[in-house]
């Protein structure tokens, strides 16, 4: 299998994009080579990888950058997720299986799932006492847990959120964590845990139909592309909203402080490139929808969920609107 720890270091460096960040910089004051991300032959030390954690932070002033970056990485990022898709059925299932291929991520934490009656629980293990003194560890931590609770959305096409959430530390920004985990955390508990609901643990994932996961994941630009020169905030919004929209558009509001800025410098900044958010969001649904449509046979109807709207014939009027014949006949015509 291939290097993982290296596939995450290059979906940071894309994210660092995104935010505005040279990811050349990032890795020349990390002391990491291009040449070194693209071989297997030469793995990523420990400090090259603190260091990264530190220089993305300094340079993006973003105590949170781990936050966020979990908050924005797809399902995509990790190859070991295509083969947890492929061998489960349920989300139970799945928890099971990602929490024993954690290490080839991260040894700096190990995953116990477990359940009761009512609930399930994921449990973040620090494999060092000391790893609220490393800012490797904290940022760690904070990617993991975000990114399960996100992913599940993909695994199960609807937005979850956990029922309780623990952190052994203590939390600067509550209300950033509790926008981002959609549950407000416990600070300064005994374990770092994630709590759900026990009805989700038998619910069918959609690799049921792992053709359309795949489907999903290819709209995420290639790391390759996304790693090329600086961007403007139009193209950056873009490119997030593309990765990010497998179960609707992201909201103005997230992408905001996923960007680490206020709305209203985000939308002054975009009048600057004589666009707004909702054109762009539109111009990001178009693409989407079209690429879906021309995916094969899955329903206008499913397909109309995935991009948000609730009732299929907003969609149907907006594809109209869009191209001039409806979703279903576009469909029947590309076929």
């Amino acid at each position: 299998m291939e290097d993982q720890l290296k596939k995450l270091t290059i979906s940071l460096l894309a994210y660092a994009v995104q935010r505005d960040l040279s990811p050349e910089t990032l890795c020349r004051l990390s002391n990491i080579s291009m040449a070194q991300l693209q071989t297997d032959k030469q793995p990523l030390s420990p400090k090259q990888v603190g260091d990264l954690w530190l220089n993305a932070i300094h340079l993006s002033k973003d105590g949170l950058f781990g936050l966020h970056f979990g908050e924005s990485l797809q399902l995509s990022a990790l190859g070991i997720v295509g083969e947890i898709i492929k061998s489960s059925e349920t989300v139970g299932s799945a928890l099971t299986i990602a929490a024993s291929l954690t290490h080839l991520i991260t040894t700096a934490f190990t995953l116990d799932v477990r359940q009761d009656d009512d609930f399930f629980s994921v449990e973040f293990i620090p494999t060092s006492p000391d790893w609220q003194s490393s800012t490797t560890s904290v940022q760690t931590l904070d990617l993991l847990m975000v990114f399960v609770v996100h992913e599940l959305d993909g695994l199960m096409m609807k937005k979850i959120s956990p029922w309780a959430i623990s952190y052994g530390r203590p939390i600067d920004n509550l209300a950033e964590y509790e926008r981002v985990m959609r549950c407000k955390p416990v600070m300064n508990a005994a374990t770092n845990t994630l709590t759900f609901d026990k009805k989700y643990w038998d619910e069918q994932i959609i690799t049921a139909n792992y053709e359309l996961q795949q489907i999903l994941l290819q709209k995420v630009s290639p790391l390759k592309d996304t790693l090329a020169e600086k961007q403007t905030l139009k193209n950056r919004i873009h490119n997030y909203l593309l990765a990010n929209s497998y179960l609707g558009i992201v909201s103005l509001e997230d992408i905001a402080a996923n960007f680490n800025i206020s709305v209203r410098t985000l939308q002054r900044k975009l009048k600057e490139e004589g666009i707004n958010f909702q054109q762009v969001a539109d111009e990001v649904r178009k693409s989407l929808a079209i690429n879906y449509l021309k995916a094969g046979s899955y329903p206008v109807k499913e397909i109309s969920y995935m991009l948000g709207y609730n009732e299929l014939s907003a969609f149907t009027r907006t594809f109209k609107r869009w191209t001039g014949i409806t979703p279903a006949i576009y469909q029947k015509n590309y076929n």
